[in-house]
């Protein structure tokens, strides 16, 4: 579905440039729920621009569909940290602007789509009306209008408040599990990442290498419970150590 071969990104300075990947190769396979994991400042969100074909990697290749990415492709929706809403618009408004900038298209999917996030009954809410859990759920809507294959996610909950994002990482999970869409997440959250992950890839300090990729064979669906076991705490060891 989507992978990176030898990808590499340098930043041009005054000083020669910014390694920010270094030959970073790995697969995301057909509905596969994939967590990036690393320091603050080791090139996650530089590696899902890469993969959202919103920068050209200096070195190697990103492929998605058997095609080299050289823009953005359609088929992949993005949802940064920021829902990056239009205040003036409602959330009916927000979620069907893809839409209309690609010409149109029935609003019936997008009233699906505001029952999908639960959001039913805030359909002209502006975004000022909106807590932050109910923007990006907004965001995701708006992500998925255009019935995307690969959904990137670069921390979606990062701005919000311990409680809130508790709730929201359930509601991914939901969603993802109706509509099993193939998704890269970028996260700086240990236990985000095992809980939300069929495989967590943990990077480097910058420039980001592949340290560690850990297949997490929990049990699905996910329940809160499951962060209390004894096999959640070991996968969440080996991910820390690799960090570490």
């Amino acid at each position: 579905m989507l992978s990176a071969h030898s990808l590499s990104m340098t930043f041009p300075t005054g000083n020669g440039g910014l390694r920010a990947v270094d030959k970073v190769s790995f697969e995301v396979a057909p509905q596969e729920f994939v967590c990036l994991l690393g320091p603050t400042g080791c090139g996650k969100t530089t590696i899902l621009r890469l993969l959202a074909g919103l920068l050209t990697p200096t070195e190697g290749r990103v492929v998605f569909n058997g095609e080299t990415v050289t823009a953005p492709p359609h088929g992949v929706g993005i949802v940064f940290q920021d829902s990056n809403l239009m205040p003036w618009r409602t959330v009916l408004e927000n979620i069907r602007l893809p839409l209309e900038i690609d010409g149109g298209g029935s609003p019936d999917p997008v009233r699906e789509l505001v029952d999908l996030v639960g959001l039913s009954g805030f359909e002209d809410a502006l975004p000022g009306e909106l807590s932050g859990g109910m923007a990006q759920r907004v965001a995701i809507a708006r992500a998925l209008v255009q019935d995307p294959d690969v959904l990137l996610l670069d921390e979606p909950f990062g701005a919000l408040d311990a409680l809130t994002r508790e709730r929201m990482r359930l509601e991914l999970l939901r969603i993802w599990t109706r509509r099993r869409k193939t998704v890269v997440m970028v996260t700086h959250s240990i236990n985000e990442a095992v809980f939300l992950a069929d495989r967590v890839l943990v990077l480097s300090p910058r420039p980001a290498q592949l340290r560690l990729e850990l297949a997490v064979d929990l049990p699905r669906p996910r329940a809160p419970e499951v962060v209390h076991t004894g096999a959640f705490g070991e996968y969440a060891k080996r991910v820390r150590g690799a960090i570490k």
